[in-house]
């Protein structure tokens, strides 16, 4: 099977998972009590208006969730495609603090650990701690910490944070490559154009 193939089916489960999710939420919150759309009317939002944004919010949640699977999932199965010995969601033991207790890394291929986000749009400063341990001791285990994010985030402190994490994997012997870099890397890597494929697959989702 090639790969457009295997991703264009993992494509058709994680979408019909999201639908399935957002369909029972959307039953279940026919039924919910909507007594603190008084609050929303005080701040001027319409009880309609109101009702749309409980339920979109609901949704955002359900498809940012399977966005970032499906993506991480289809990046590893490039990887798995080029490379044998490629291991994924591997667990190693947190030497340096006690909490957690492990780190996952989400594509093991030799020594390199990478870890693949779609997007981070994270503006807590304990995400900059847990990911300096995180890669202290990824570097302890003799692997190169490498960060592979498809999408920039677009909010100033979120970008702050990104800045940051750039420096501490650079620091750290590791990489970091983010947005078109990020496409770049997979592609050089796998001599697989991962983007390529995806953008295919949305233009047939769209014909259809």
């Amino acid at each position: 099977m090639v790969i457009k193939t295997k991703i264009e089916h993992l494509a058709k489960k994680y979408s019909a998972e999201l639908s399935k999710q957002i369909q029972c939420r959307t039953e279940e919150m026919e039924g919910d009590d909507n007594s603190h759309y008084l609050i929303y009317k005080v701040l001027g939002i319409t009880s309609e208006e109101g009702c749309l944004i409980d339920l979109y919010q609901n949704k955002g949640r359900f498809l940012y969730k399977y966005a970032g699977s499906f993506l991480e999932e289809a990046c590893i199965l490039c990887f798995k495609e080029k490379y044998e010995n490629a291991r994924s969601k591997v667990k190693i033991q947190n030497t340096i603090g006690q909490k957690p207790k492990t780190f996952e890394i989400d594509c093991l291929i030799n020594n390199e650990a990478i870890e693949i986000k779609w997007r981070d749009a994270t503006t807590d400063g304990d995400h900059i701690t847990k990911e300096h341990t995180r890669v202290k001791t990824i570097r302890q285990a003799g692997f190169t910490p490498i960060r592979v994010m498809f999408y920039y985030p677009n909010r100033t402190q979120a970008m702050r944070i990104q800045d940051t994490l750039k420096t501490l994997y650079i620091g750290s012997q590791g990489e970091y490559y983010c947005g078109d870099e990020a496409w770049e890397f997979v592609k050089n890597k796998t001599d697989i154009d991962l983007k390529g494929i995806l953008e295919s697959l949305a233009n047939e989702n769209k014909k259809e």
